[in-house]
């Protein structure tokens, strides 16, 4: 690859809409590199790829994300006011939190509650002929988080928790009704979780004080006030929402599983070979496309300028599909994570650097820990494939297999086919 883009392209916003997770990538390889220039939205656009560019993106002395992100993905998956929009000292104090909720002790009892809820799924999932494992997956991960996250969930309510959190990730990237469904999810989630907040400021519901709904509601802002009801409640959907969005990962753990017999049985017997396994498919699966930000002040890399300003695109699938960071990127190799390292400008399929002090996600060892646990439950379920399309649609954000991994339960163990 050469170091400069060698073309100039056209405003790629409704190929982007068509294709998020590979367009960049055809990009780069008609430039014949890892940087190209563009328009997204009308604006002036630097799109990059790779280990070395994630390092520039995750520079904040260069990129910043404050105002970088577009409208309609602050107003559905991520929520206005959130972490993701700051910089500096202030995303630092509000990660802290984060990271607090996020100890190894933490993340194995959200993995236990996880087991415990999928155990008691799967006794229903038995009385059915068609399961399709991405929909049957949000409402034990709901279950799991809230029970984790002490925010109460009242039976009566749970389908609508678990449509309203689902359409926060599942119809964020939507055009047209689905977008304005997910815009009504978020308000709904926001109302829900703002109630939460007063209630335990009121003193009307104790959670536990090591938990993220104690944790949100006595955050304090730098003023030394508490934070807004409507921060605190966007700060606590932010830890249910993506747990709820490990489903999608959870699919594709399912999917390889089912691609690759023979990693698979390794994965379950042994932990080294899990974690290799479990890290390969979040190298190897598309889950969020790319990340924004925005020039902090003019500086120059590989001889190209980039003015304060420019809005720039780290594209974090195609970074991790790099031929020139990864040997036979589009083959599943769970190998490559053999030695257990990990290069954080490497893998970065949730950001790149630092989580305790970048914008890397601080939620990465929960997703790590329940697709593990994902990995041994679904070789210990008896289930089987019936005919259907499991071929990725790269079109849909997220991606899923088309059939959304359908799985058929009952009298599995009369099928050989069985799982």
């Amino acid at each position: 690859m050469t170091h400069r883009p060698t073309s100039r392209h056209s405003d790629q916003t409704l190929a982007l809409l068509m294709d998020p997770y590979r367009r960049l990538s055809h990009l780069f390889g008609q430039a014949g590199a890892d940087v190209v220039e563009t328009r997204l939205a009308l604006k002036e656009t630097t799109c990059l790829r790779g280990r070395e560019a994630a390092r520039i993106f995750y520079d904040e002395t260069r990129i910043v994300r404050a105002g970088a992100m577009p409208a309609p993905v602050r107003r559905t998956l991520l929520g206005e006011g959130g972490v993701q929009g700051l910089d500096g000292e202030a995303h630092r104090a509000r990660k802290g939190v984060f990271i607090s909720l996020m100890s190894p002790a933490r993340v194995a009892r959200l993995g236990e509650l996880f087991e415990a809820e999928w155990r008691r799924a799967t006794v229903e999932w038995a009385g059915e002929e068609d399961i399709v494992l991405y929909d049957a997956l949000q409402p034990v991960l709901t279950r799991a988080v809230c029970g984790w996250a002490g925010v109460p969930l009242e039976p009566h309510d749970e389908a609508k928790r678990v449509r309203h959190l689902r359409a926060l990730f599942d119809a964020a990237g939507s055009r047209g009704p689905r977008h304005l469904w997910s815009r009504h999810a978020r308000r709904r989630v926001d109302a829900w979780l703002g109630s939460i907040i007063e209630d335990i400021r009121a003193g009307r519901l104790s959670p536990d004080p090591d938990t993220a709904a104690h944790a949100w509601a006595w955050t304090r802002a730098a003023d030394g006030e508490p934070l807004p009801i409507h921060t605190a409640a966007v700060e606590l959907a932010n830890v249910l929402r993506p747990t709820v969005a490990t489903s999608v990962y959870i699919v594709f753990v399912a999917h390889a599983m089912q691609a690759h017999p023979d990693a698979a049985r390794l994965a379950d017997a042994d932990a080294g070979r899990r974690r290799a396994f479990v890290q390969e498919v979040r190298r190897f699966y598309p889950f969020f496309p790319a990340v924004i930000g925005r020039v902090r002040a003019p500086f120059r890399w590989r001889d190209l300028v980039f003015p304060e300003g420019r809005q720039v695109v780290l594209d974090l699938y195609g970074s991790n599909h790099d031929p020139a960071h990864w040997t036979d990127p589009e083959a599943f190799r769970p190998e490559r994570f053999s030695d257990g390292s990990g290069d954080p400008f490497g893998l970065i399929p949730q950001g790149g650097g630092d989580a305790a002090t970048g914008h890397r996600c601080p939620g990465e060892g929960i997703v790590v820990e329940l697709m593990e646990r994902a990995v041994g439950l679904l070789a210990d379920l008896n289930y089987r494939l019936p005919d259907q399309d499991l071929e990725i649609d790269f079109r849909r954000l997220p991606a899923l297999p088309g059939s959304g991994f359908r799985m058929e339960t009952r009298d599995a163990a009369l099928n050989e086919g069985g799982a």
